[in-house]
């Protein structure tokens, strides 16, 4: 279909015929959907109008074309929002209107509001028609009858509609730009974009027939620009649009994390689940758009890319987007564009020197910004700013040195800190922030550690009146961006600064210092994920300039110590991973290899790896953590039993149950001399113990560790605290495995009515009571009973993880036992296959959850009479327990029977 285009419209109206034009519509460009849906309805009516386009005639004398356009119109419609209140042309369309009918009575001005802002005193006297927050019949309706003003006998369709055009003639009705969508996070209009009418156009067309466009082109290009453009001018047309920074695959996941909340799916354990059910709800739906903005690489959104009725727009620098999303080139400004940007921010002007100033910047986008906001902050003229950005740029290119920047760009800021000579503080900011990440700079941020900062700055952050003046020149300069988040500063803007400082060390040390100040401190706690979450994107940036740079190791390894751990806690293992080798490659150059600080980041790496499934790396980790700690605060300190019971835990883990007793019996001797026989830290050894034991099979001894257990923590927590109902369900399985089942369903059912009481009936831990007394309830023979409490827990667990979670696959597993049981053999295989296509996803093949997965798929195969499908199964899990535990693990044991068995029947 032909979008509507105006000049399209007037181009066939030429002769004498016509009569005299009736409304002249007077908007600012960042109104450009309102005025087209305006004029579309004032036309359908029988009106004849002309949309004001000033914004691609500038140049000459403005004042006259204004005054005979105004001439030419008998009526005028003044499209009020604040960026035409802002503009330049202010109130002069409607003056000379306003001045002729100041009381409205002949309906010769038609104010029309169609976005939140005060009015100007006069018009709010003389009456407007609001359209904020109107859906379209009703906004049509309004519109009609303020036009209709002074003309009481108009009729509804007047004869010039026929002399003219019928209106499907215009092309295709203008989408009505009125209420957005319910769910949105998109920054601020650009009330300054300009042209780029045919790029929006083909945006818009591609849209229609692909489900996914790559907006991509170089740096400053003004990708995002275009992107956010197109995300209001159709808003309307969508229920939800999400923007999602995608400049990592961390930052996606937390985009989509956060989309996740506000659709009111509730918090999740990680943030990767919480994506995920952002995903599948998206999936659910239509008429949404996500635009992932700042993509580096395809596979950086492996596995966050959503289906459903929406669409996605995506920005990048990469062209490489192929099979993923149709292509969209983004390139400089055309030349009329570009001198019609800078005429049109600088007010107008000689055509002649905005086209050469425009042709030396190369029509770059954002270097045109920064030099038209130079121009309205100066008064310098075109030709003089000229003259001085080809001085400025010559000798930048007189250096020899390849930049990996337009030069057009840093000639541009190079003239813009001359401007700001003598403002030290507002420098010093920008400078700054060049060494902080591309996001949202919070303010609370900046004066997390003054100290570190040069004087005149640490005095700026730490008054928020006296921030807003340091920062209000950068932005007049369109240095930085600035909304509810805090500054942004653009990527090209930053590489830049830090080039022209030589990347200066001082800087990247305060940078990391500043943001190392400001990261919560105590990471494991989900109150302080927020603001983790927030910072996170300068906690990757600081370290990696302050890495490369080699300052302020120490405060770059604690930050990247913490964030492993915070992304641990959020389950991004794999990201976690590498923060914490690069937080203990830092800690071994400035302490050596055996400093209890060495130790500490070891532990962590340690448990990330226990995550991960690598058993073997998380031993080795553990017993080097072990070990430092011993020397460094000998073998009885509280220290070194922290150690030793996660060694123990991935010993147990590992199969070595007597090598784990030991060392949970060690724990246990330590943390009783410590703390005595009643602490919570003894509680905890005791469980750990109990656990191990009940793996012996030492169920009497095990039971009377876990009602020890109990005993403490009742008496430290109280009978109703989650802990206890950890305590109570660990017993409750120790009671089962005794053979005691109506022992352990009352623990079970216990623990149950804890957990729902302290987390309400659909969390996780919820989900894990319920798993543990459906299994008993199969033991007794409730297999109805059993299925209904797995079928619980399964809707919880993909309702708070998604449903690609290995939690999920954990309760798709036990549910096609009790399927088995039952004699129900096409749906239990069903639960295991798609139990082990998750676990296959996450752990990779060869992972020992994946061999569970597969043995149990075996025995349904096996019972369904597929003897060389269960053969297969039972081999394959075979092999995976031999590699991971070695042959005479209880695992590996357990599968090599099933196999001999089968064998020796068939």
């Amino acid at each position: 279909m032909e979008p509507w285009v105006r000049s399209a419209r007037w181009a066939g109206r030429g002769g004498g015929d016509l009569p005299v034009l009736e409304f002249l519509i007077s908007y600012a460009w960042a109104d450009n959907a309102w005025a087209e849906w305006i004029a579309w309805q004032l036309e359908v009516a029988g009106y004849a109008t002309r949309l004001q386009a000033w914004d691609v005639q500038l140049g000459g004398d403005l004042a006259a074309q204004m005054q005979q356009a105004i001439a030419e119109a008998a009526r005028l419609v003044a499209v009020l929002s604040p960026a035409y209140l802002a503009s330049r042309l202010g109130e002069a369309p409607w003056r000379p209107i306003f001045a002729r009918d100041p009381a409205g009575e002949r309906g010769l001005l038609v104010p029309v509001r169609v976005a939140d802002g005060d009015p100007p005193t006069s018009l709010a006297d003389c009456g407007y028609v609001d359209l904020v927050g109107l859906a379209e019949p009703e906004a049509t309706e309004r519109l009609l009858a303020g036009v209709r003003q002074g003309q009481p006998g108009r009729p509804e369709a007047a004869p010039l509609l026929q002399a003219v055009a019928a209106p499907v003639a215009l092309g295709v009705q203008p989408p009505f730009p009125g209420p957005g969508p319910s769910i949105s996070n998109l920054a601020p209009r650009n009330p300054q974009f300009t042209g780029r009418a045919d790029l929006l156009d083909e945006l818009e067309q591609r849209l229609i027939g692909e489900a996914a466009v790559a907006a991509h082109g170089p740096g400053g290009v003004g990708k995002s620009q275009l992107a956010l453009e197109y995300a209001h001018r159709h808003a309307a047309d969508y229920d939800l649009v999400w923007w999602v920074d995608a400049a990592t695959r961390l930052l996606a996941t937390s985009g989509l994390a956060e989309l996740a909340l506000r659709m009111g799916l509730g918090a999740r354990a990680g943030q990767p689940e919480q994506a995920a059910a952002a995903l599948a709800e998206l999936a659910r739906r239509d008429r949404w758009l996500l635009v992932f903005d700042s993509a580096e690489e395809p596979e950086d959104l492996v596995g966050l890319w959503p289906s459903g009725g929406g669409q996605v727009l995506l920005t990048s620098r990469n062209a490489g987007w192929g099979g993923h999303a149709a292509r969209l080139p983004v390139d400089v400004l055309a030349p009329d564009d570009d001198a019609a940007f800078l005429l049109q921010r600088t007010g107008g002007g000689d055509h002649q020197p905005a086209s050469a100033l425009a042709s030396e910047l190369g029509g770059l986008p954002l270097a045109l910004e920064l030099a038209a906001a130079h121009l309205e902050e100066s008064d310098l003229s075109l030709a003089e700013y000229l003259a001085r950005y080809r001085r400025t740029q010559a000798e930048l290119l007189a250096r020899g040195q390849p930049a990996p920047f337009p030069v057009s760009v840093a000639a541009t800021l190079v003239l813009d800190l001359d401007r700001l000579a003598g403002e030290q503080a507002t420098v010093d900011l920008l400078r700054l922030c060049a060494f902080l990440g591309s996001g949202p700079i919070p303010s609370g941020l900046l004066a997390a550690e003054p100290e570190v900062l040069p004087p005149e700055l640490a005095v700026a952050v730490g008054d928020e009146p006296a921030l807003d003046a340091t920062s209000a020149a950068l932005y007049r300069l369109s240095l930085v961006g600035r909304d509810h988040d805090g500054l942004k500063l653009h990527r090209l803007v930053g590489e830049v600064v830090r080039d022209g400082l030589n990347d200066q060390p001082w800087w990247a040390a305060a940078a990391v210092e500043l943001v190392a100040a400001g990261f919560p401190a105590d990471v494991t706690e989900p109150a302080s994920w927020p603001a983790c979450a927030r910072l996170l994107r300068h906690a990757l940036a600081t370290t990696d300039h302050a890495d490369r740079l080699d300052v302020a190791a120490e405060q770059t390894s604690r930050l990247l110590n913490r964030v492993g751990v915070y992304l641990r806690g959020r389950a991004e293992f794999a990201a976690a991973q590498h923060a914490l080798e690069r937080a203990l490659a830092i800690a071994e150059a400035i302490y050596g290899p055996d400093h209890p600080t060495v130790a500490t980041y070891v532990n962590n790496l340690g448990d990330v790896l226990r995550d991960l499934g690598d058993l073997a790396g998380a031993r080795a980790h553990f017993e080097r953590a072990l070990r430092i700690d011993e020397a460094a605060y000998g073998p009885d300190d509280p220290n070194v039993a922290v150690r030793v019971n996660d060694l123990g835990e991935v010993m147990r883990a590992l199969g070595d149950l007597a090598g784990a007793r030991a060392l949970l019996e060690r724990a246990l001797r330590i943390d009783e001399a410590t703390f005595g026989p009643g602490h919570p830290e003894v509680a905890r050894d005791v469980n750990n113990l109990g656990s191990v034991l009940q793996d012996l099979g030492e169920l009497a001894r095990a039971r009377t560790l876990l009602e020890r257990a109990l005993l403490i923590d009742e008496a430290a927590y109280g009978p109703d605290h989650p802990t206890v109902a950890v305590d109570i369900n660990n017993l409750g399985t120790v009671l089962r495995e005794q053979g005691d089942l109506a022992g352990a369903k009352a623990h079970l059912k216990r623990a149950l009515r804890i957990d729902e009481a302290v987390y309400g009936p659909d969390h996780p831990s919820v989900a894990l009571r319920v798993n543990n007394l459906g299994d008993v309830l199969r033991q007794l023979g409730d297999l109805a009973g059993a299925k209904a409490h797995l079928e619980r827990a399964l809707r919880i667990d993909e309702a708070v993880y998604g449903p690609d979670h290995p939690r999920v696959a954990v309760d798709l597993n036990n549910l096609g036992r009790v399927l088995r049981e039952s004699g129900d053999l096409a749906h239990a295989r069903a639960n295991y296959e798609r139990a082990l296509r998750i676990d296959e996803a996450v752990y990779g093949p060869d992972h020992p959850n994946v061999a569970l997965r597969i043995n149990n798929l075996g025995y349904v195969l096996q019972q369904s009479g597929d003897t060389a499908g269960a053969r297969a199964s039972y081999e394959r899990a075979l092999r995976i327990f031999q590699t991971v535990y070695g042959p005479d693990h209880p695992r590996t044991r357990i599968v090599a029977e099933n196999l001999r068995g089968l064998n020796d029947r068939f």
